[in-house]
């Protein structure tokens, strides 16, 4: 995407403008705050397809997300073949075996305990897609040169943020898979080496029965979540 020294500042009047007045900002902030209080990670899928053409608006939405440099550090791989998805549920439960076990120790099991997780994850075959959300550690230029990518995790966790919020937005539900370290999935992908998956969400509808976790509905109140430090009038 980029070779030295061809890019250079060029400002560029604002392209798009969304602003609003100001009640209709506030209804529009608490309109979103409240459909986000819907959102759920869910880990019981109906089988029943998403179309493609739905995933796709979704991970495009996602790579609009801002990034350190406009480098764009992310790839998304979107798997709804049954064979795929079955081999990364197999490699996936045999890693789970081992943390549950014991190895991902005391304090982070007991963590997990009001989750409900365990090491079988039906929900990697169940859900009709896996996107599996990759960070470039560095990047390559058309001609096979590096280039440094800067702040990558905080780059690609903003667009997961988008990417989730997308789904949300779409009516689909997704749950959030973090590999660990699944170094296979680069070569099953097609990736290349320079890129570690550092998620795989599930992506469909709710089943019929589908639960959540009660602890789940627990957020942290406003107090613990925000500071606002406000303007002070200075004296005449």
């Amino acid at each position: 995407m980029y070779r030295k020294g061809e890019a250079s500042y060029e400002p560029l009047p604002l392209p798009d403008k969304v602003q609003l007045a100001e009640a209709d900002a506030l209804a529009a902030a608490e309109a979103f705050r409240d459909y986000m209080r819907k959102r759920h990670s869910v880990r019981h899928y109906d089988t029943r397809p998403v179309p493609e053409a739905v995933i796709t608006a979704c991970i495009e939405a996602a790579a609009t997300a801002p990034s350190g440099a406009n480098h764009q550090p992310w790839h998304f791989v979107a798997i709804s073949d049954p064979d795929m998805k079955a081999r990364i549920r197999a490699s996936a439960e045999e890693e789970e075996k081992d943390f549950y076990a014991g190895g991902g120790g005391d304090e982070w099991l007991s963590a997990l305990e009001p989750i409900g997780t365990g090491a079988s994850k039906p929900h990697l075959t169940d859900a009709p897609w896996l996107i599996v959300v990759f960070a470039q550690r560095y990047g390559v230029t058309q001609d096979g040169s590096r280039y440094k990518n800067y702040y990558v995790p905080e780059s690609v966790g903003i667009a997961t943020g988008f990417l989730i919020a997308a789904l949300h937005h779409a009516g689909l539900v997704c749950l959030e898979h973090t590999p660990n370290p699944m170094k296979f999935l680069p070569e099953l992908c097609g990736r290349p080496a320079h890129e570690k998956a550092v998620m795989i969400l599930p992506v469909g509808y709710p089943a019929p029965d589908a639960t959540v976790p009660a602890v789940a509905k627990r957020k942290k109140p406003r107090h613990d979540v925000l500071t606002v430090i406000r303007a002070t009038e200075k004296p005449a």
